[in-house]
């Protein structure tokens, strides 16, 4: 195949596919807005799936590198209650198949592992348009342009490129997140980080709920969730830590202070981040030369499959060019289409996980989806 590939984002869905095609010997060039690979902290830990997720390095021909960065231990998990109850504690006992390892560090790998100059930064798209039989011309905040024969969109839950197949736009999900992160916890923060333990804590109420877990060289990263209608972080100016901090605070206020420590007491400034999610079977009609893969595709609250699903799409979709060298629209409708099956299948499977940790019941509703069994509130 010698139709280069033009992908738009360097997340791990875009480099996945970066790097599979270069293994097939297909070129690609991937845009990225961030000016550079360590210009933001890029998220906590990320746990691989053995169908998704791992299958996607193994085609990658980067698993054995990947399991050289896993952080042991991590497949821990803890509930409690407000009070600092721990209400279920499950140890990592080595028999779990969902890894965890720094996703900075993966994209890290994968971005090693191309060609110089595959990525180039600071390219930040602001405009996509057809130019007819297949091609498209991308323009950029710089005022350069590029020219795609085959453009691929893993551009996340604003793409540039979706408009060019669907008028499909992320809605909220009602519910907002805070990160914050305690830096050296163990000696810094040691009643935070005992709270928290060896790999995740849930610790929950009705409408709010924190989710930590401990990364490598003893950080504790942690998102405050809010059951919050958009307006509660439209209203002031969430740019300004103190006044985040204090409005997130007040949510936890009576909570056990090696709780409420995770917000209050964070090494960094406050990040909001609020959740979006695109239709449910969220399609479109087969557009020639374009296509989408990860949330520019399929963006749905955290599950535990996002990262997962975007690195399978780029895997997959690699592997159909390369299958199909002389029919490229044939390769990107049966990726399309394979891909559409996924999602639907981890729409029909979502036992709303992100919605149960943080309900009416609270967190007796997510030890009953841990344990299968019923739990009194």
């Amino acid at each position: 195949m010698t139709t280069p590939a033009t992908i738009i984002g360097a997340g791990l869905g875009g480099l996945t596919l970066a790097r599979v095609l270069h293994v097939h010997g297909i070129p690609a060039t991937v845009y990225e807005a961030e000016p550079a690979p360590d210009a933001r902290r890029q998220g906590g830990l990320l746990d691989l799936h053995p169908h998704s997720g791992q299958a996607a390095l193994e085609a990658a021909g980067l698993i054995e590198e990947f399991h050289k960065m896993i952080l042991p231990g991590r497949e821990a998990y803890r509930v409690m209650d407000q009070a600092g109850n721990v209400l279920l504690d499950l140890p990592d006992d080595g028999t779990g198949e969902r890894p965890e390892a720094p996703r900075g560090e993966l994209r890290q790998m994968l971005l090693d592992s191309l060609p110089a100059g595959t990525v180039r930064w600071g390219r930040k798209v602001t405009a996509v348009r057809a130019l007819g039989d297949g091609r498209h011309q991308v323009d950029f905040a710089d005022g350069t342009t590029a020219v795609a024969d085959l453009l691929i969109g893993a551009d996340g839950a604003w793409s540039r490129v979706r408009p060019l197949l669907s008028r499909a736009v992320p809605e909220y999900f009602g519910v907002c997140s805070v990160e914050t992160f305690l830096v050296n916890a163990g000696t810094r923060h040691p009643a935070s980080a005992e709270a928290v333990g060896a790999g995740s804590l849930f610790a929950l109420a009705p409408g709010r709920g924190l989710l930590a877990h401990r990364e490598g060289g003893g950080t504790v990263h942690t998102y405050a969730q809010l059951k919050k209608p958009q307006g509660w972080f439209t209203d002031f100016d969430t740019t300004d830590a103190a006044a985040l901090t204090a409005r997130v605070a007040k949510e936890f206020d009576g909570w056990a202070p090696e709780l409420t420590a995770l917000v209050t007491d964070s090494d960094t400034p406050p990040a909001l981040r609020p959740i979006f999610t695109l239709p449910a079977g969220h399609r479109w009609d087969r557009v020639p030369g374009v296509t989408l893969l990860g949330d520019a595709a399929h963006l749905r609250a955290p599950n535990g499959e996002g990262a997962n699903l975007a690195m399978q799409d780029g895997s997959e979709l690699g592997l159909a060019l390369a299958a199909r060298p002389r029919d490229v629209e044939a390769a990107l409708a049966a990726h399309e289409q394979a891909m559409f099956a996924r999602a639907a299948a981890v729409e029909a499977d979502d036992d709303g996980f992100y919605t149960i940790m943080i309900d009416d019941r609270a967190p007796h509703s997510l030890l009953a989806l841990m344990t299968g069994t019923e739990q009194d509130a």
